[in-house]
């Protein structure tokens, strides 16, 4: 959802900042996939790391700590 609304928005500014473009389109579309895959990966690493760290707790002592 996040990844769409973004779009939306890049879209809508890349008028304004068409003059700080250099050897690209405003609204290159090769661009905008690479950049949302991108963006994709690391957030889908961001809550990989911590969930396997979370795996391999013991939940009894998790809640025992709390």
């Amino acid at each position: 959802m996040g990844v769409l609304l973004g779009i939306g928005a890049s879209l809508g500014f890349t008028r304004l900042f068409q003059g700080l473009l250099f050897e690209v389109t405003p609204t290159d579309a090769e661009t905008f996939v690479l950049i949302s895959g991108l963006l994709i990966v690391i957030i889908m690493l961001a809550c990989l790391l911590p969930a396997l760290r979370a795996a391999r707790m013991n939940p009894v002592q998790a809640l025992r700590h709390q």
